[in-house]
């Protein structure tokens, strides 16, 4: 018996080994073809978006009946809208060429500024501390949000039409930065925290897939931490919330109350957590359960399992963001695709960060999953020119346009991609002939080699093709011509 058991332990291992060989191999194959990367968009975004609104739920009911006037469901009701539009709005964004939306970036960057200012006269509203918010009867709309795509799109432009010429600071920092600036001066003046850091999120990313020189980020960063240093000790609750983070154990019931049960939440999860809709962390022990710290419900109810579903979503987003960055050729589709995934990741690791305790809390939801609607409709709207950009890639493009829509891009009605055409280059002006017969040479021409001015009034000897330089003389042109054995033949 000993000895058979011994024989069989070498067999179940090897096909162990041959059975993950064949997986790799397929999943090699299935990643190798060309609509891979564009599938794996819309299935991050479908896992998100379901999860969000199955969180939401759980999460909101407690919220909803402690805010007057509304009903249990009321604040899923509004995020349900929310994803409704949403859904409209990636579509849009998956269907629209995205030669016209880099041709609409410079209108949506003057939109989005005029927006930042809007907000800040008696046409915006307060609340939560910051006059961030349009509100039009029961919803609301932050502009900040559509400002972070705006300037996605459009620095990517203009980094993209420069960048011959981006080895000169100059030409790297204008106009790109002091624009960037004048957005991050109008929602300091909001204040708003959370929108500062993610706009300079995007900044950061556009730079830095444009090949800016390291000591700019360092100056970038320097400035970024005192912006966001002012900020914190502008506002009494922000103060707390960076002393809390300092010293969480000194004010567990008042200062650092929300990050401690954020915490503890995430402990008594433990590995398959409470239960769907069993935890009682949103029983009014965690303020905003449903919005900034809905990672915490997910813990406290799926568990280790259900964070670390959202860590992989996220994890797989960028990959797959940078899968479709490196795979296209067009250069403003590449730095796109490229900044949008960083932008997405990063606002999600603030997030998860300041929940388990690894940064200050900011306000920074987590996207697609928290409560909002600005934040989810324009998240939406990212995941849909993502998913454009990754129809855009070169085999993508040959195979729609070979072998049709397939399956989905009928159900959507979505058009075939055109393949990427690199702008033509201009043709250098041709120098100016010097004027003839000058009786002497300037400096300039003997420089670069002008003929001696005897030579230059002397007209050129042609050959036989109408060439001037050497060849037979005309005197012998003429007599090949009265040769009958060349003329027979005609012109050789």
């Amino acid at each position: 018996m000993a000895a058979t058991d011994t024989a069989a332990r070498p067999r179940r291992a090897v096909r162990a080994l041959g059975r993950l060989h064949a997986v790799r191999i397929a999943l090699t194959a299935w990643l190798g073809r060309p609509l891979a990367s564009f599938h794996l968009v819309l299935a991050v975004f479908g896992l998100l978006t379901v999860l969000g609104l199955v969180m939401v739920l759980s999460a909101s009911p407690v919220a909803s009946l402690n805010t007057p006037g509304s009903g249990l469901y009321t604040i899923f009701k509004k995020q349900l809208l929310y994803v409704l539009v949403g859904s409209v709005l990636f579509w849009l964004a998956l269907r629209v060429p995205l030669p016209r939306i880099r041709q609409f970036s410079p209108t949506a960057m003057v939109i989005g500024v005029l927006l930042l200012v809007a907000v800040l006269t008696p046409l915006g509203a307060r609340l939560n501390g910051t006059q961030s918010w349009f509100k039009f009867g029961p919803f609301s709309f932050q502009p900040v949000e559509v400002c972070k795509l705006a300037l996605a799109l459009w620095g990517a432009h203009v980094l993209v039409v420069k960048r011959t010429v981006l080895h000169k600071y100059r030409h790297l920092l204008v106009p790109v930065v002091p624009v960037a600036l004048l957005m991050f001066a109008l929602v300091m003046l909001q204040p708003d925290l959370g929108g500062t850091v993610t706009l300079g999120v995007v900044l950061i990313a556009l730079l830095w897939f444009a090949g800016a020189p390291l000591r700019l980020f360092g100056a970038l960063a320097a400035g970024g931490l005192a912006g966001v240093a002012l900020l914190a000790v502008g506002t009494a609750y922000r103060l707390d919330r960076v002393v809390s983070f300092l010293s969480p154990d000194e004010d567990l019931s008042g200062k650092s109350y929300q990050a401690v049960q954020a915490q503890l939440a995430l402990a008594d999860g433990g590995l398959f957590g409470r239960g769907l809709g069993q935890g009682p962390s949103k029983f009014n022990f965690l303020p905003n359960v449903h919005n900034d710290f809905i990672f915490a419900l997910i813990g406290d109810e799926l568990g280790f399992l259900g964070c670390g579903l959202v860590l992989g979503l996220f994890a797989m987003l960028a990959v797959v963001g940078m899968r479709i960055a490196t795979r296209n050729i067009d250069p403003w589709i590449r730095m796109v695709a490229a900044t949008l995934t960083v932008w997405l990741v990063a606002q999600a690791a603030i997030n998860i960060g300041y929940v388990v305790g690894l940064l200050p809390v900011t306000g920074i939801t987590l996207p697609l999953i928290s409560s909002g609607g600005t934040s989810v409709v324009v998240t939406m709207l990212v995941f849909g020119i993502l998913a454009n950009c990754a129809r855009h890639e070169p085999e993508a493009v040959s195979a729609l346009r070979s072998q049709g829509p397939g399956r989905f891009g009928k159900f959507m009605r979505l058009p075939a991609p055109d393949p990427y055409q690199p702008p033509k280059k201009r043709k250098p002006a041709r120098p100016s002939a010097p004027p003839r017969g000058a009786d002497r040479p300037t400096g300039l021409s003997q420089r670069r080699g002008a003929p001696p001015a005897e030579h230059r009034g002397r007209a050129p000897e042609r050959n036989g093709y109408g060439r001037a330089g050497g060849g037979a003389p005309l005197a012998r042109q003429k007599a090949s011509r009265g040769n009958p054995r060349t003329a027979k033949g005609g012109r050789r």
